[in-house]
This record gives structure tokens, sequence and C-alpha cells, in this order.
């Protein structure tokens, strides 16, 4: 491991004990104030450390954030996969459970479809993050500034007619998905692909993760797919309840 790294990671446990100041810091780590203040100051632009008003450092907020995050992302899947197998079996058709994580929003479990014409995709494999009905949910959960910020940094590729053309649209297009709480994909990435999707939410109400149920023109129609939205939402409440440990406001089917 590279000296630097190691130096910077060993911080990390030395300010778990509570506030450091500078020289505290450096004798620890066994350098100079010169090279503790640069690592420091590296740790502090990335959120992982915090400087007090008493010049004193301490673990920051960010670290926290990319624990809870690490430990939400780690056992969803664990705990979603039964529910999307039933799923599976209800309606035949593919189930997806996807999560946001930095810039992309990630498949991260998939239950193949009971007909003979399936998706193209794959779990670990980034989703067409500006017309995904399971991208939309994640990214609507982020607050208006992310939101936007996210949306003038994104290209807008024309899949097909249908596509997500440019930042308002798409921002405008969360705006609706963070109100009613689902959203869809209709032909918006394969014309003849159709997705009906709704959030988890973890203890604090946030978006953890979204699940959806997606289908070919050939096998039901877009009108036919939303009639499925009712159990998709059960289905994703049942699973919220489970992982955040609420009693279910309603029963999956």
């Amino acid at each position: 491991m590279s000296q630097t790294v190691d130096r910077a990671l060993s911080i990390l446990p030395l300010l778990a004990e509570g506030p450091a100041d500078l020289g505290q810091v450096a004798d620890r780590l066994g350098v100079h104030k010169s090279t503790a203040l640069r690592l420091l100051r590296t740790l502090h632009e990335h959120g992982l450390v915090y400087r007090q008003s008493d010049q004193r450092y301490r673990l920051g907020a960010r670290l926290f954030a990319l624990a809870q995050e690490a430990v939400e992302n780690l056992d969803i899947r664990e705990i979603a996969h039964p529910h999307l197998v039933r799923l599976n079996e209800q309606c035949g058709h593919t189930v997806h459970l996807a999560v946001h994580e930095e810039n992309e929003v990630l498949y991260i479990d998939k239950v193949e479809s009971r007909y003979p014409v399936r998706m193209y995709s794959r779990i670990g494999k980034p989703v067409a993050i500006t017309v995904a009905a399971v991208a939309k949910l994640c990214l609507a959960d982020l607050s208006e500034a992310e939101r936007r910020a996210l949306a003038e940094k994104l290209d807008y590729p024309l899949y097909t007619s249908r596509s997500t053309p440019n930042a308002p649209a798409f921002l405008k297009e969360l705006a609706r998905v963070r109100e009613q709480g689902w959203a869809t994909d209709l032909g918006g990435h394969e014309e003849s692909i159709n997705c009906v999707a709704a959030p988890i939410r973890g203890t604090d109400g946030r978006v953890v993760a979204a699940m959806s149920v997606s289908a070919p023109n050939v096998v039901v129609t877009a009108d036919e797919l939303l009639t499925l939205l009712p159990l998709v939402r059960r289905t994703a409440d049942a699973i919220s309840s489970e992982y955040s440990g609420r009693t279910p406001t309603s029963a999956p089917v």
C-alpha cells in the first residue's frame, strides 16, 4: 500500500477515539506537522474529517454517510431477492433491483422473465440513467440542488423518439416522479420495452434502491404493464418494511 494512503487511513482510527489536534496526529503518525497537515487537508476536502473551531480535528459526516450507504447496499439485495422472486412468479416478467452509486445507477439483482423474449441486462451493469425508471426514482430522491447539478452534467442520448431530450425535460420528469412516488420507462430506452418501478426506502424515508418490472410489447402492452403498478408498489413497500424493521403498511399479494 502507498505510504501516503497508509498514513491517511491511519488518521481515521485515531480520530475515532476523539478529536485530536495537529500535533497529536503528527506524533501518532511519526511525521512532521506539515505532512500531517497535508493529509488532514485532503481528508477534510473529501468530508472524511472536520476541523472544529478549537482547531482540533474529528471524523467528518461524510464518513458516516459512506458507512451507512455501504451497509444499506450490502444487505438490500439479500432482503429484496425473495420478494423479487415472488413478484416474478406472480407476473412472469423480468424484475430488476437497482441502487445509486456515485454518478451511476446499477443493477444489483435480476429475476428473468418466464417468457421466451427476454431483456438484455446484467447485474452490475449501469442503467441508461436519463430514461430508466429505476434511475428516475433514485435520482428524484436527491435534493433539488443535487438534481440540477447532476442534470447539467449528463448527456442525453436519443435512444428512441421517447428518450429524455435535455436537462429541463429530465428535471421536470424527476419532479413528477418525486411527487407521485413511482416511475415508468415506456419505450424510452428501447422502443419495444416498457417498465414500471417503485422505490425502496430506508428507516429515514430516503430511497435506498428501486425495483422494476419490465416486459416487451410482444408480451404485454404498456397499458397492460401499468396495471401491475399496485403490485409492484406493494412489493417495494414490503421490502422497505423488512429492510427498516417496520410493520408493513400493506400486505404483499
